[in-house]
């Protein structure tokens, strides 16, 4: 019998490896899988470059794991913001390394990694600093950059329900990153607010298959919202 729920964070976040890149979903401060970031902090692994829209908010969640020094290289949008200031640091003492991916990008190379395709061409960061070194090709009178894909190691990403299977549906913007990074890595790890029977999700519904989720685990909406969390039994 087929079930990907785990009982604990700490054990569905079992294996990971120092020198993992980690796809971590959210955007802003919208469907962050704060748990598993908790989770990935008590784990231990270091030396983890890290996939994700931004370099964290405030001292919790992924700014929390780069204040814990566990990160190497960050490969993000948007590094800098009013509240980045743990970023901000590292960067500035040359204790992390920052690779910047224009958005649209970002999402396109997470994209092809899951698809399958070897790079794009993308005219976004032609003649600019975010090109050097790359592959340049003019198209239809356009030069465009040749993109590579972004593979991850493990997806830890955020949901709002799931079946045993893996099969989940999210809710509303907390979307966002999760399907392409669950799709461009080696496992993936989702957290959901409830678990429902096989058969329960809508077919239509279902956004990220099964497949490309390796485990799930539930974790409690009131806890959550109330700044801590709690693991439903």
């Amino acid at each position: 019998m087929i079930d990907k729920v785990a009982d604990t964070v700490a054990q569905a976040l079992q294996g990971v490896r120092d020198g993992s890149t980690v796809m971590i979903g959210g955007f802003g401060t919208a469907g962050i899988p704060n748990e598993l970031i908790d989770g990935l902090i008590a784990q231990g692994a270091r030396d983890l470059t890290v996939v994700n829209n931004n370099a964290g908010n405030g001292d919790s969640g992924l700014a929390a794991l780069l204040k814990a020094g566990r990160v190497r290289k960050i490969i993000c949008s948007f590094p800098r913001q009013a509240d980045s200031h743990v970023f901000d640091e590292l960067y500035r003492s040359g204790r992390i390394e920052l690779e910047l991916v224009p958005q649209g990008n970002l999402a396109e190379r997470i994209r092809a990694a899951g698809a399958g395709i070897g790079g794009f061409f993308s005219p976004t960061s032609y003649g600019t600093e975010l090109a050097k070194g790359k592959e340049t090709r003019e198209i239809d009178g356009r030069m465009y950059v040749l993109e590579a894909p972004i593979h991850g190691d493990l997806a830890l990403i955020k949901a709002e329900r799931g079946d045993r299977w893996g099969n989940l549906v999210y809710r509303k913007a907390a979307r966002n990153f999760g399907p392409v990074m669950a799709m461009a890595a080696r496992a993936t790890v989702a957290t959901v607010h409830e678990i429902v029977p096989l058969g329960a999700l809508d077919p239509e519904a279902i956004v990220t298959p099964g497949i490309f989720v390796s485990r799930l685990v539930r974790i409690d909406r009131t806890a959550t919202q109330a700044g801590g969390f709690k693991q439903a039994a």
